[in-house]
C-alpha cells in the first residue's frame, strides 16, 4: 500500500507539472498588457499586422507585426505628422489631448495596405496606403467630414465604402482613388440602432464599427454600454452590405469588447477585442471563436478564457518597448520606433547628434505647464509592474528650467531637476489632485543625477513611486505616491515621458544619457 501510494504521489506530481508545462507554454490573456486600444488586424499569409490608436502622439497609427497572434513588434507608423495646426503643434496655449488620430481600419486589397483614421480635432477623414507596410513610402489623402469610428471596406465588386457612426450606422461609398465620398451619392442609414440587440436602457450607444465579409456574408461588428452593465460586443450580419441587418449580443463578460475577427492560416478563427484596466489604459485579448449557423460565436460558453491554444507570449521588450542607450550609428534611424512624442515635435530642439551617446531637449519657448511643452519623449508603460530610469546632465538648465521623468495622464506626477535662483534640486511634483503640487525638494550639488518611476498596475492598483539617486546604485524614494487615474480628457494609458521646458527663460538643455525599462520594481511596497 505504501509503495502504491508513493506511485500515486510521484504521478499526481508529474501530472501537476506536465499541466503547468503546458499553461506555460501557452498564450494568456491579455495579449499584451499595456495601452494599445482599437486594433485592426489582417492576415496577409502568415503575417499578421495590427493597427492601433496613440492619439495626439506623433507620429501616428502605429504598425505592428505578428507572426503568431500573441507576440507583436512595431515595425511602422502610418504618419510621421497627422496635420499642421496650433492644437497637434501645442503652439498658443492649444492642445489636443485625448483627440487627435481615433480608430483606425486597417485593411489589403490588390497588394495594398490601407489604414484610415479620422479625428475631431481637424474634422477630417484620412488615408493612407502603401505596397510596403513596414518600409513605406504611405501615401495620405484626407477628406472632410470626420467618420466617426468608421470600417474602411473593399467589396468583391470593386466598389469602396466606409461604415461608420454612433448609434444609428451609416453607409458612404467612396471614389475610386479614395479622395473622398463619391459625388452624387449619400451617405445611407443601415442600421437605425444598432445597440437594440443589448437592450434599451443604453448607456453608451454602438459604435467602433468593424466590417468583414464571410462566405458571402457581411459581419459589423460594435461595441455598446448597457447602463448598470458591462462593454458589450454586438454583431450585425446580412446577405447585402446595405442590410437588412439582425443583429445579437456576442459577448459580455469582463467588459471585453470594441475589435474584429482574424483568422490563422489553418482555419481556426480568433476575436481581437481590448479591455479597459485602469490607469494603465485598454490592454488587448484575444476570443477563441467557433461558427455555429453561419454566426461567429465567441468565448469559451460565452467566457474570455485566461489561456488560449497559441505560442506562450516572449515579453514586450524590445517589441513595443524597450530600452535605449541613445547611441547612434551613422544612417540609422533616429529613434526607435517604441518612441512617440508627446503632440507634433519640434525638431529644431531636440537631438542625438549635438552630444553624441545623450538625447539633448533644448528649451526654446517658455511654457506655464508641463502639459504644454513641446518635445516630451514618451513610450508606453505596462503591466502588471513595470520600471523607468534615467540620468540627466543639468549643466545646460537655466534658472525657471523643469527637466525629468515623467508619468504622463491628466493625472500626473513626476520627478526630476528644478533650476532657481542661482541653484539646483530634485523636485517631486505631482497632479494627483488635478493640480500640480511640488511635494518634495531636495538640494542637488552635482551635474548628474539619476531617476527612476515605478508602476504598480496590478490588481488597478494603479501606484505611481517616485526616486532619485546620486550615483546609480542606492535610491531614495522622493514625494508622495500617485495615485494613477485613467481619465477621458487624456484618453490614454499612462505614459513614461521624458522632458525639459523652460519656465522663465529659453535655451536651456538637459542631456539625458539612457532609458532603461523593466519588468520589476523596486520592492512590493
Amino acid at each position: 500500500m505504501k509503495e502504491k501510494t508513493v506511485y500515486q504521489y510521484l504521478f499526481a506530481l508529474t501530472l501537476v507539472f506536465t499541466t503547468l508545462q503546458l499553461h506555460a507554454q501557452q498564450a494568456v490573456n491579455p495579449i499584451i498588457y499595456a495601452d494599445v486600444p482599437d486594433m485592426s488586424i489582417l492576415r496577409v499569409g502568415n503575417t499578421y499586422y495590427m493597427s492601433s490608436t496613440t492619439m495626439h502622439m506623433s507620429p501616428g497609427v502605429p504598425i505592428m507585426k505578428s507572426t503568431d497572434l500573441v507576440n507583436w513588434k512595431m515595425v511602422s507608423y502610418a504618419y510621421k505628422v497627422l496635420d499642421d495646426v496650433d492644437e497637434l503643434n501645442l503652439d498658443n496655449g492649444k492642445s489636443t489631448y485625448g483627440r487627435g488620430s481615433w480608430a483606425s481600419s486597417l485593411r489589403y486589397h490588390n497588394g495594398v495596405f490601407y489604414v484610415s483614421t479620422f479625428a475631431g480635432t481637424t474634422g477630417k477623414t484620412y488615408i493612407y496606403s502603401t505596397r510596403d507596410i513596414e518600409k513605406g513610402p504611405w501615401k495620405a489623402v484626407a477628406f472632410k467630414p470626420a467618420l466617426h469610428d468608421h470600417s474602411l471596406f473593399f467589396d468583391d465588386d470593386g466598389r469602396v465604402y466606409m461604415v461608420y457612426g454612433s448609434g444609428r450606422i451609416m453607409l458612404a461609398e467612396l471614389n475610386e482613388d479614395l479622395s473622398g465620398l463619391k459625388p452624387g451619392t449619400d451617405s445611407k442609414v443601415i442600421i437605425e440602432n444598432a445597440t437594440s440587440p443589448a437592450g434599451a436602457n443604453i448607456g453608451l450607444p454602438a459604435e467602433g464599427s468593424q466590417l468583414f465579409k464571410v462566405n458571402g456574408k457581411y459581419y459589423l461588428f460594435n461595441i455598446c454600454w448597457p447602463k448598470g452593465g458591462m462593454r458589450t460586443v454586438t454583431i450585425h450580419r446580412a446577405d447585402k452590405i446595405t442590410g437588412p441587418y439582425e443583429g445579437r449580443v456576442a459577448l459580455q463578460d469582463k467588459g471585453v469588447a470594441q475589435g474584429g475577427l482574424v483568422s490563422t492560416p489553418a482555419g481556426v478563427w480568433y476575436a481581437y477585442l481590448f479591455r479597459d484596466y485602469g490607469a494603465v489604459g485598454r490592454i488587448p485579448y484575444l476570443v477563441p471563436v467557433k461558427w455555429e449557423d453561419g454566426w461567429p460565436v465567441l468565448g469559451i460558453d460565452g467566457k474570455v478564457p485566461d489561456t488560449l491554444h497559441l505560442p506562450a507570449g516572449k515579453g514586450y521588450n524590445p517589441g513595443i518597448v524597450a530600452s535605449d542607450e541613445f547611441t547612434r550609428k551613422p544612417g540609422t534611424s533616429p529613434l526607435p520606433l517604441v518612441w512617440q512624442w508627446n503632440h507634433n515635435p519640434d525638431n529644431s530642439d531636440w537631438s542625438l547628434s549635438q552630444r553624441p551617446g545623450y538625447l539633448r531637449l533644448t528649451a526654446s519657448r517658455i511654457d506655464t505647464s508641463i502639459l504644454l511643452a513641446r518635445n516630451t519623449l514618451t513610450q508606453r508603460t505596462f503591466g502588471p509592474v513595470c520600471s523607468g530610469v534615467t540620468a540627466i546632465e543639468v549643466s545646460g538648465m537655466k534658472d525657471g528650467d523643469c527637466a525629468g521623468l515623467l508619468l504622463l495622464q491628466k493625472k500626473y506626477g513626476w520627478v526630476g531637476v528644478k533650476a532657481a535662483a542661482g541653484s539646483r534640486s530634485v523636485v517631486m511634483v505631482s497632479a494627483g489632485s488635478e493640480a500640480p503640487v511640488e511635494i518634495a525638494s531636495i538640494p542637488l550639488q552635482q551635474e548628474r543625477v539619476y531617476l527612476k518611476v515605478d508602476c504598480d498596475f496590478r490588481n488597478r492598483t494603479d501606484k505611481g513611486y517616485f526616486y532619485y539617486s546620486t550615483d546609480g546604485k542606492s535610491w531614495k524614494q522622493i514625494g508622495t505616491v500617485l495615485q494613477m487615474s485613467y481619465t477621458i480628457p487624456h484618453f490614454m494609458g499612462y505614459r513614461f515621458g521624458l522632458f525639459n521646458y523652460a519656465g522663465k527663460q529659453a535655451g536651456g538643455y538637459a542631456d539625458f544619457d539612457f532609458f532603461h525599462i523593466t519588468d520589476k520594481i523596486s520592492n512590493d511596497h
